[in-house]
């Protein structure tokens, strides 16, 4: 069984990241297998001064050996740069410690919530760990798992189709490479030059913007996860891993939306057969999932985010200190995260498939996962 865990805060002198049971033997290496993604998880048009700061680097400090894990967990950990410039407020040590109350919350995010749930005074309390921050762990936990499913021939990718009012229609496999050159993850490259100006309109405006994010999964096999439990569904575990990326709203499997106001006949994929692709279906409307079940085609989502909370013009909130209206409280942020929340969405897809996958296929080394995948592939062919 595959888990992670991460822990840290956003001003905290690190993040760290225990990814259990991933199979001995998977070749990783932290500058070409998760470094990579934790830069493009910093990049994009909208992001601010935070990411000048930091420079986001994974350091393996167990389950890795000679370049291969081992078996046992693998930790890592993702140093936070900008902890200097924090050291007297996020002390970690009891004695000399002296607090700087946060009490002016912010409309939307968890100060309020993490405040009343844990009896804090303080919303920093909250407010650290609920940070977008933490994300950068689940990428570097994502890349691992990104780098196990591409033993049995996964690839998740992903772009931005929305960023404010802007919309780009979703890009097919040959067109998303274009996301990678474009300052917001746009494979449009008229929307993306839209996207840009609306972002900086809401930054002249002292505001935010939200948005939508696609990500996709190709050459997953037929056949991870199941029907036969409700928490074992694949759709709603994928729904659920999107759904905890902070800002994200809505999770939306396929064509979902347009499927609600249609008929059956419209939008139901249709299955068939022949001897060079095998089983296969003429559309994916139901992005790759039926019944909770992988049916071979490309697995994709819409991940939907709101506008941070965190605005260069605050809003009117309350102190809870003294129960008065108040302007909110100012912690540097971003405008727009949608095209960085793509990349952590890819992370998160990795991951639940690599669950998935380890649960289908088994095996305690790489090898036999490969083997098991396979095999189950060759079954898949001689079903009919």
């Amino acid at each position: 069984m595959l888990r992670m865990l991460t822990a840290g805060e956003s001003h905290g002198p690190a993040l760290t990241v225990v990814i259990d049971g991933v199979p001995a033997g998977l070749r990783l290496d932290a500058a070409r297998d998760i470094d990579p993604d934790l830069r493009r998880r910093q990049g994009g048009h909208g992001r601010g001064k935070r990411q000048q700061i930091e420079e986001d680097h994974a350091h393996i400090t167990g389950g890795v050996r000679g370049g291969r894990t081992l078996g046992s967990p693998v930790a890592i950990g993702v140093e936070n740069r900008d902890w200097e410039n924090w050291r007297v407020p996020m002390q970690i040590e009891e004695a000399g410690f002296r607090r700087k109350r946060v009490t002016r919350v912010r409309p939307g995010h968890a100060d309020l919530a993490g405040m009343l749930k844990f009896s804090f005074d303080d919303a920093r309390d909250a407010l650290e760990r609920a940070s977008a921050r933490e994300t950068a762990a689940r990428v570097a936990a994502g890349a691992v798992a990104r780098t196990l499913l591409r033993e049995i021939g996964i690839v998740v990718r992903s772009a931005v189709v929305r960023i404010g009012d802007v919309t780009a229609a979703i890009p097919d496999a040959e067109q998303l490479a274009a996301a990678e050159a474009s300052p917001v993850r746009c494979a449009d490259t008229s929307a993306s030059q839209r996207m840009v100006a609306a972002i900086d309109a809401a930054r002249s405006d002292g505001d935010t913007l939200g948005g939508t994010a696609y990500v996709v999964a190709h050459g997953v096999p037929a056949g991870l996860g199941s029907y036969t439990q409700w928490d074992r569904r694949l759709d709603g575990l994928i729904a659920q891993a999107l759904c905890s990326i902070p800002s994200v709203k809505a999770v939306e499997i396929g064509d979902a939306v347009v499927a609600a106001a249609s008929r059956g006949s419209s939008v139901h994929d249709l299955p068939r057969w022949d001897s060079e692709r095998g089983f296969h279906h003429l559309t994916n409307r139901q992005g790759g999932l039926t019944g909770g079940v992988s049916d071979g085609e490309d697995v994709w989502a819409l991940a939907h985010f709101k506008p941070i909370s965190t605005l260069l013009s605050p809003l009117r909130s309350i102190d809870t200190a003294t129960g008065e209206e108040a302007n909110a409280h100012y912690e540097r942020s971003d405008i727009c995260v949608v095209p960085a929340g793509a990349v952590v969405a890819e992370a998160m897809l990795a991951w639940v498939l690599a669950v998935a996958a380890v649960d289908k296929f088994g095996g305690d080394t790489v090898s036999e996962l490969r083997r098991a995948a396979a095999e189950h592939a060759r079954a898949s062919t001689a079903l009919r």
